[in-house]
């Protein structure tokens, strides 16, 4: 039985619990039986549900497809609008709002039940009424415990909530890793194939938030001829396939890739999703979750459409606070388990996720609230056992030494108004001659592997000072310190890299501004001592210590250090140049960014669960630096070998005073000196420098 029989068969067998709910949220809507102070939440939550209830037999009932552009248009808003910037301040879905009007003990949890219910948007549009059911029987619990009880404990509502997580783990997170790996679950994808995609009434079906993001980028692709989109779609699938051919892992062993992307880019999808076929390959696209059950913190994994509010989704990063202990997580690692061993032949066939990334997005920095749930030190302790543990129960039926990834990026309208030139830029960007830069980068290579260290030193206010160890070579003849990496799995090219050795990794690294994950640091500054991170700071929050949570919450992931994974030097100046010129520099993902300087990616190495491939250079001599002091504990005890983690960090040219390696009789070559390349043989990247250079005259 396919998926969409087993979700009618389920709908059906709900269907009479689902009638009973919706009528009790039509009487909640008129009745007065639940004290002043709350009556409104109530009645105002059981509104929204009831317009999911519409909206869902519109669906249902092929009413909505009749809607013009304008109704759907609408319709998108009505179900977002209470958590856009402009209404959040008086929204039950902000933690400061609703801990004011319901008061400390119950408005944390009232206002998750509300951001709860507000998962139920996606599930209207998938058809998937059982899961409506679950929410709503969720909603009127929590609502009769105060109609019994003025004032009821907030034991009793804490209890509801951790009673719906745990027993429906078996129904949310069970369906969320069938449907990661299932290419029978394929809602997104029957859109993007069969949609008609010259109108802009297709976006909505998503049940996603639309905005001018997605419409444009929809609508400018539109424009490009098909040699164009083919083009796109081409180097997306080329690199995900070289991929495997430069690790050496099989692709005719596997049969399905998860495409993940943000709306707006089905065109290209819809050609790449062809391209996949032509490997032997069905594509997995699952959205990014939206329930407590199956939501990673605030990041988005899989596709997704504009983010209404990124303040919202960072207050309910830790939702799970008010609930989590040890019976839940290992309640939740149990189902995985189970789903996991009945699917096993399924998921051995993963391939791994092909991503589309997007950029231009007005930049985030959040506001702190003291009234959003937190974790407790125990349960960060926990939060990191189910990282470790899912990790390894995932590497057993996808196994890390077989399967990869490729990633691109292309901006979206909010770059500004010259997005359709910057657009073109970033084509060009990715599609650059990647022979070029192999023999580049091999020279550089060759440089860097004579050296025992390399030294980074910032410029001007840039405090960067930092040794990083290298590893030593047996036999230089045939072996290798740095990967000499053009396109393939990060789109675009450029950038030379290593797995330092820890020991002997000193100094301090530093930012004047970066973006990580979506999320701004100023004046960000890590010390590293022995290669793990000893002390850190940055100034854009209120105080030290609410700057110092803030890394150790989203950099260091409520871990106490992490080791240094990888050090890089970018050596896309073209890129470079083209984020200047537009002024678009901040906006820039980390992908394209870290091509454009040295960087520093903090946790897990590059070649984390797969350091027993044997990879090689293009010159044929084997990349020997895919381990540290840390990953190879995985031999001993693999639950401390791994952070789950890898944040890339970098320094712009325009902040760098020198690079260079220091041999171990102390010579010092020279990489980039006062931003620009000097060694012999890598001039050529200085190109695009000077043409900067001469527009500025």
């Amino acid at each position: 039985m396919g998926w969409k029989e087993i979700q009618k068969e389920r709908n059906e067998q709900c269907e009479e619990r689902h009638a009973l709910a919706v009528d009790r949220l039509r009487g909640i809507v008129s009745e007065e039986t639940v004290s002043e102070r709350y009556l409104p939440f109530f009645q105002d939550t059981a509104i929204f549900l009831l317009e999911l209830e519409n909206n869902r037999r519109k669906i249902s009932d092929g009413t909505w497809d009749l809607c013009t552009l304008e109704e759907m248009q609408s319709l998108n808003e009505i179900l977002y609008r209470d958590i856009l910037p402009q209404n959040y301040g008086n929204s039950y879905a902000d933690p400061a709002c609703a801990v004011k009007k319901l008061g400390e003990d119950k408005g944390g949890m009232l206002c998750f039940l509300y951001a709860e219910m507000r998962s139920g948007i996606p599930y209207v549009f998938e058809g998937r009424t059982d899961y409506l059911t679950i929410l709503c029987e969720l909603f009127i619990e929590v609502y009769n415990c105060f109609e019994e009880n003025a004032e009821p404990d907030a034991k009793e509502i804490r209890d509801i909530i951790y009673w719906y997580a745990s027993d429906y783990c078996d129904v949310f997170l069970a369906d969320r890793v069938e449907e990661q790996i299932d290419p029978e679950y394929s809602f997104a994808a029957d859109i993007i194939e069969n949609a008609d995609l010259e109108d802009d009434k297709y976006l909505y079906r998503f049940g996603e938030y639309i905005t001018e993001n997605e419409l444009g980028t929809a609508r400018h692709l539109r424009t490009l001829p098909e040699e164009t989109i083919q083009k796109m779609a081409d180097v997306y699938t080329e690199g995900y396939r070289i991929g495997f051919i430069n690790t050496g892992k099989d692709l005719s062993k596997k049969s399905v890739v998860n495409i993940r992307y943000s709306l707006g880019f089905e065109r290209v999808i819809r050609a790449a999703i062809e391209n996949f076929r032509r490997m032997g390959l069905r594509p997995v696209i699952y959205r990014a979750a939206s329930g407590v059950i199956t939501k990673r913190e605030h990041h988005k994994i899989g596709y997704f459409g504009a983010v209404p509010n990124w303040q919202y989704e960072y207050d309910h990063r830790q939702d799970q606070a008010l609930f989590m202990d040890k019976r839940y997580v290992e309640r939740r690692l149990e189902v995985m388990k189970t789903v996991y061993e009945k699917k096993r032949e399924l998921a051995a066939q993963f391939a791994g996720p092909a991503v589309m990334e997007t950029f231009g997005e007005k930049p985030f920095s959040p506001e702190t609230k003291p009234e959003a749930p937190g974790y407790t030190p125990e349960q960060r302790e926990l939060a990191l056992m189910y990282d470790n543990r899912s990790g390894q129960i995932t590497n057993e039926y996808i196994r890390g030494d077989e399967r990869s990834f490729t990633i691109v990026a292309y901006p979206v309208p909010e770059i500004g108004e010259r997005y359709p030139e910057i657009f073109n830029e970033v084509i060009r960007i990715n599609t650059l001659d990647a022979k070029l830069y192999e023999k580049v980068q091999q020279t550089m290579i060759d440089a860097l592997d004579q050296g025992e260290y390399v030294h980074v030193l910032g410029k001007g206010a840039n405090r960067t000072d930092l040794r990083v160890q290298l590893i030593h070579l047996d036999d230089p003849e045939k072996e290798t310190k740095f990967e000499n990496c053009v396109a393939d799995v990060n789109i675009p090219v450029g950038e030379v890299f290593t797995s330092p050795v820890l020991e002997g990794t000193d100094g301090v690294l530093y930012v004047s501004r970066v973006y990580l994950d979506g999320l701004e640091y100023r004046d960000l500054e890590i010390t590293f001592r022995d290669g793990k991170i000893t002390d850190y700071s940055c100034s854009n929050l209120d105080s030290p210590d609410e700057g110092r949570k803030y890394i150790f919450d989203n950099v260091l992931k409520n871990h106490q250090t992490l080791p240094l994974g990888e050090f890089a030097i970018g050596t896309n100046t073209t890129a470079y140049v083209t984020a200047r010129k537009y002024g678009i520099e901040e906006k820039m993902p980390i992908l394209i960014a870290e091509k454009t300087g040295p960087h520093f990616a903090v946790g897990d190495t590059c070649y984390s669960w797969s350091e027993d491939i044997r990879v090689c250079n293009p010159n044929g001599k084997e990349i020997m630096a895919k381990d540290n002091s840390v990953s190879i504990l995985r031999k001993e005890d693999v639950s401390k070998a791994y952070f789950h983690c890898h944040t890339d960090i970098t320094i712009p040219y325009e902040e760098l005073e020198e690079i260079s390696v220091v041999t171990k009789e102390g010579k010092n070559i020279i990489l980039i000196k006062n931003g620009r390349f000097v060694l012999p043989g890598t001039e050529v990247l200085n190109e695009p420098l000077k043409e900067e250079t001469k527009c500025q005259k």
